[in-house]
């Protein structure tokens, strides 16, 4: 009766040892799927001749250049840390072709894992950023309008996001799509900013994005060498909504043409692409975020190149 005693004893610490084990790997195979996922929810990098098409200026072109440098993402963690440079320029029709303004974003993300399934994830995303234009002339013209051509800007923000989503399961094809989904809070007034900007700036914006993204497994056939299965993101549609709900003078809470900023743009790669999209978006600036253009509204129509963090995975048959 005893040595049975001791057997059950052993078998119930083995298996929870056992058990124990299995969640381990679960979260440490968890904590590093999710720094993938950190990577492709972020923005998209572009080239875009011509820029905003709509726009009060002309543009010979627009681009703008953003990566992430992930510090933190082990696999022990489910804590992540990132830091993003985010800069956009807009290159004028003009003789000397100026750029004048151009808009530097310099920030860093923290990141939190908030459950074990990299299918259907869900996270909480902190992220503070340092806006300015490196231009150090007043702000204000002598006729008290905005100074758009030497002005500073300058700007510091905190965006809170919950992000979340979902992946479909492999289709017959070898296709399977994923849905994305971010809510946001964007908050300015927590640190110094440039006076000018109580003419009129959205210094609290309410933030939702929605991403629909379609994944195919394609097969290539090097000359001379075994075949592979390729397997990348074939297109991707955002679409961006923010609405800002401070108070701004001479603008009520249903001032739509003023509050909402809001965007929609397609992005389809080639089979021949690597890591690339074609893009085309439309939009709509209720507040321009190119600095201290943020007086202009307009809608607009972008074309062009975008790129960020893609899948774009090559394996052997038998893996």
């Amino acid at each position: 009766m005893t040595k049975i005693f001791f057997t059950l004893i052993i078998c119930l610490i083995c298996l929870e040892s056992f058990a124990q084990d299995s969640i381990a790997v679960k979260r440490e195979f968890a904590n590093k799927e999710y720094i993938h996922l950190y990577k492709e929810n972020a923005d998209l990098a572009y080239t875009a001749p011509g820029g905003e098409l709509g726009a009060p200026s002309k543009y010979v072109i627009n681009g703008r250049l953003t990566t992430t440098y992930m510090l933190l993402g082990s696999y022990k963690s489910p804590i992540a840390f990132a830091i993003i440079p985010d800069f956009t320029v807009r290159v004028r029709t003009e003789f000397s072709a100026a750029v004048r303004t151009p808009s530097y974003r310099l920030g860093g993300a923290l990141y939190a894992r908030l459950n074990p399934d990299p299918e259907h994830y869900k996270y909480a995303e902190l992220a503070f950023t340092h806006h300015s234009n490196g231009q150090d002339q007043s702000a204000f013209n002598p006729d008290g309008t905005i100074n758009t051509r030497t002005g500073n800007f300058n700007a510091n923000y905190l965006t809170l996001s919950y992000r979340f989503g979902d992946l479909t399961s492999v289709n017959l094809d070898q296709s399977y799509y994923s849905f994305n989904h971010r809510l946001g809070l964007q908050w300015y007034k927590f640190f110094r900013y440039e006076p000018a900007l109580n003419e009129g700036f959205g210094f609290t914006r309410v933030l939702y994005g929605f991403s629909w993204r379609r994944y195919d497994e394609i097969e290539k056939n090097a000359w001379n060498k075994q075949k592979v299965k390729s397997e990348k993101e074939t297109w991707r549609l955002n679409a961006e909504l923010s609405y800002a709900v401070n108070k701004i003078p001479s603008k009520n809470f249903a001032n739509i043409q003023k509050r909402l900023n809001a965007e929609i743009n397609f992005n389809y790669s080639f089979p021949f692409m690597n890591n690339v999209f074609l893009m085309a978006a439309v939009g709509y600036y209720g507040e321009d975020n190119y600095n201290i253009y943020f007086q202009d509204h307009y809608g607009y129509l972008r074309f062009g190149l975008s790129s960020g963090f893609l899948r774009n995975r090559s394996r052997h048959y038998d893996n």
